[in-house]
């Protein structure tokens, strides 16, 4: 295994390119607003509105982090533009890609999912803000694989409750987590029940499909844990 792998998200791919795009929009535009008829001011207010899109993008895809993910030989280092988090390898239990029930079908969640064994070592190394975001984003994953109980719901009360996450976490060893950890512990804890998982990564932070992402963590951990005699 190489000292660090680097992988860059695919929105991080093109900033400069999109740039150059609402560059050409915007300066057509204005040549269209100021030098041609007025029965061409619709075209070119519609491609000023385009160059602004375009310039946003840049900027959203410029904010991002250099690189979504650095694999070093102890751990996987995630890093979002709300924060990062720190995994070592010997924490990991298992890597792959989510599958649930839809129908008669399993349905592919085009996500790389992560069974950890010791939330302790992933709540303090992951950054507040970041957990915010990910408590906000991934919350439709817990409408996969829900109780009978809530699917039967009467009310439609029983929806909302399963959003909601109690802030206190009490660890196996006896700590205990409060507040914003204490939220995100029990959100991986009701995913591990549905889904089989803790953590949860989109396709769009990887620079590669998600099966080959999963074959690119497992060997990285292999190679990390059981090193070969040479």
């Amino acid at each position: 295994m190489e000292d660090v792998i680097e992988i860059r998200s695919h929105g991080k791919r093109n900033v400069i390119v999109t740039g150059l795009i609402g560059l050409g929009l915007f300066v057509l535009s204005v040549v269209m607003l100021a030098a041609l008829p007025e029965s061409f001011y619709l075209v070119g207010i519609f491609l000023l509105s385009a160059s602004i899109i375009a310039f946003l993008i840049a900027w959203v895809k410029y904010r991002e982090p250099q690189f979504s993910f650095l694999l070093t030989k102890t751990c996987i280092c995630y890093h979002h533009k709300n924060g990062h988090w720190t995994l070592p390898w010997h924490s990991i239990q298992r890597i792959d890609v989510p599958l649930v029930t839809s129908g008669l079908e399993r349905k592919n969640l085009h996500m790389v999912a992560i069974k950890v064994k010791d939330y302790s070592l992933l709540l303090e190394n992951m950054s507040p803000r970041l957990m915010s975001n990910i408590l906000m984003e991934q919350r439709p994953l817990l409408f996969h694989n829900m109780p009978s109980e809530s699917e039967n719901c009467a009310t439609g009360n029983c929806y909302s409750d399963e959003l909601l996450e109690d802030d206190v976490y009490k660890h196996a060893q006896g700590k205990t987590y409060k507040g914003i950890q204490g939220m995100f512990a029990n959100r991986m804890t009701k995913l591990r029940q549905r889904l089989g998982y803790d953590l949860y990564i989109p396709v769009s932070e990887l620079d590669r499909p998600e099966h080959e992402f999963v074959a690119l963590l497992q060997q990285c951990q292999q190679q990390v844990l059981y090193p070969t005699n040479l």
